[in-house]
């Protein structure tokens, strides 16, 4: 009996913690990159939807951006079709955008969407050729080879997404863009959730990874850098600490401070409510990045 009024004591006492944040973070737009393990295994599905769906229901403005490379290539796989990538990169041929439509756009949305109205959230899913949200262009990796439909963000209209937020939708976005002339790309989707938060003017832009966060040395767990300045994460990424497959992430860090944002956090999100851990408890979990010099 004591140890259950204990544990009950100690379930208030985390309640408590967050009201700070609860304060100051109600109307906030928060961007949240799906992705990584968090999309594959079940239990961590369901508790990134929790954790959405608290943010909702505690008055925040969640907005979903998934990826889904994965997915993808597993499509590709079966139809016969061989997947090739230039240094991370896939490299997409009219056949492939189509795959790639159908997947993000036609399973995974309709999925997050039917999965946050089961716990009771209004959500709709869009790509970004809805309402022309994510104007592209043709984008060239950085050695100018072309990758095919592979897109550049040059505009991010927010109108269509504007319209779900004030009506109480959380918008589910895939990251599908199209251009002038009616064709479709594929988009990264970590490039896609920073320029959508860039454009919403998100308070908050969250990345879910399969790493705990950015790390001075990426073999140890223990030197992850709980929080990181601008200015900061530029000199890492110029003396080589940040290197490989964490640059483009924290780019995109970068970015979309640039545009507006006011903190970017990198999670791991292979450790349950992971969301709601790192945005309303003192401590956090991962790497939140701002334009701060002391944070």
């Amino acid at each position: 009996m004591k140890h259950q009024m204990e544990t009950e004591i100690l379930k208030a006492e985390v309640l408590i913690e967050a009201i700070p944040y609860i304060r100051r973070f109600a109307g906030s737009i928060v961007v949240v990159k799906y992705g990584g393990s968090a999309m594959v295994d079940e239990n961590l599905k369901k508790s990134v939807i929790q954790d959405i769906a608290m943010l909702k229901y505690i008055g925040l403005k969640p907005v979903v951006v998934h990826g889904g490379g994965k997915e993808i290539t597993s499509l590709l796989d079966r139809l016969g079709k061989k997947s090739e990538f230039l240094d991370g990169l896939r490299v997409t041929d009219a056949e492939t955008a189509q795959v790639a439509e159908m997947v993000l756009s036609g399973s995974i949305a309709k999925a997050l969407v039917d999965e946050l109205e089961c716990v009771g959230i209004k959500a709709a899913g869009i790509s970004g050729k809805d309402g022309r949200t994510m104007l592209c262009s043709r984008k060239l990796d950085e050695k100018g080879r072309d990758l095919g439909f592979v897109g550049q963000i040059d505009k991010v209209d927010t109108t269509l997404l504007d319209t779900l937020l004030a009506n109480n939708f959380v918008p589910v976005v895939s990251p599908v863009g199209v251009d002038g002339q009616g064709n479709t790309y594929n988009i990264n989707a970590d490039y896609a959730a920073s320029a959508v938060a860039g454009a919403l003017s998100a308070q908050k832009l969250v990345f879910l990874t399969d790493v705990e966060g950015i790390l001075k040395d990426k073999d140890d767990p223990a030197s992850i850098l709980r929080t990181l300045s601008k200015r900061q994460a530029l000199s890492y990424i110029a003396d080589g600490t940040i290197k490989g497959g964490m640059i483009p992430k924290v780019q995109c860090c970068i970015d979309g401070l640039e545009k507006g944002v006011e903190s970017v956090h990198v999670l791991d999100g292979r450790v349950s409510h992971a969301i709601l851990l790192e945005i309303f408890t003192t401590k956090g979990i991962g790497t939140m990045v701002t334009d701060k010099e002391s944070v």
